[in-house]
């Protein structure tokens, strides 16, 4: 049954690559806090601060995310695929996703998802989590880890 399910989802991702948005329209990104808390920083913020173009790093975090899209869905209310929905990750704690059929490793790991536990999580899943079963997903260049966390913080301040 792992080896049907670890290959309909490679070819969900396979197939999913070949219907990437090419250009992908900007994301808007919201942050809502409560009244006297210190701003949050996001990459987003930091892109922006530094001069960069944030709209231009959550379009091409949309465009990375097409690839996750093959198991993964990010709109609110949406269902789980061969993974979980990841609509408003960042700052849940790992395996919180209900009705989502985790891994025991994953569920035992503790660790809430930052910026900084997703970017060594998507750079080598396996090493960040031993006994995960994402089969795919490992993100190598550190810029593309960046713009897709970008856009998963965008999806979970709005």
């Amino acid at each position: 049954m792992t080896t049907v399910r670890t290959f309909a989802c490679l070819t969900v991702f396979l197939l999913a690559g070949c219907s990437a948005d090419a250009a992908p329209g900007p994301v808007e990104q919201i942050i809502v806090r409560e009244p006297g808390a210190a701003p949050v920083a996001t990459a987003a913020t930091a892109v922006a601060a530094d001069g960069g173009s944030a709209s231009a790093l959550l379009a091409e975090g949309k465009a990375a995310f097409a690839n996750c899209a093959a198991c993964h869905t990010i709109e609110k209310g949406a269902t789980n695929g061969a993974g979980p929905n990841l609509f408003g990750i960042v700052g849940k704690a790992a395996g919180a996703v209900t009705g989502f059929a985790y891994s025991d490793a994953l569920k035992a790991s503790g660790i809430i998802w930052t910026a900084t536990n997703l970017d060594s999580y998507l750079a080598d899943p396996a090493a960040k989590i031993p006994g995960t079963t994402m089969v795919a997903g490992a993100i190598a260049e550190p810029a593309k880890r960046e713009a897709v966390i970008t856009y998963l913080e965008s999806a979970t301040a709005n």
